[in-house]
């Protein structure tokens, strides 16, 4: 078995993908392999997304906070962000949005395992 991906998720309730990726004050992360789901923490971040415009730090600070994760799932992300995230190696996907969260991370695990690409 390969080493669990880890994954970060924007939710507002912490049951579905549920929240914007610029609004998110928090992320939750999980470590998943095709088997198995585990939460690990929530790490807290400013939120990036201010109408029309992006606050840059909060923005750095967001990319600092999840670059060890393999994605993020959220339930809406813009171009920008999602180019800044592959930047740093961190897939931006919102395939999921407003699902459960656990099924959602273990269904990416076992695509991703089997060589798709998840978006």
């Amino acid at each position: 078995m390969s080493e669990p991906l880890r994954l970060a998720v924007a939710s507002k309730e912490g049951q579905a993908i549920s929240d914007h990726f610029g609004h998110a004050r928090h992320f939750r992360i999980y470590e998943v392999s095709p088997e198995d789901c585990r939460y690990i923490e929530s790490r807290d971040v400013a939120h990036y997304c201010h109408g029309n415009t992006g606050s840059q730090s909060a923005m750095a600070m967001i990319l600092e906070t999840i670059k060890d994760c393999r994605a993020v799932f959220v339930a809406k992300i813009g171009d920008g962000p999602t180019e800044k995230l592959a930047k740093i190696g961190v897939s931006a996907v919102s395939s999921y949005a407003w699902e459960d969260i656990e099924p959602s991370l273990l269904d990416y695990a076992r695509r991703t395992a089997a060589g798709e690409v998840v978006a």
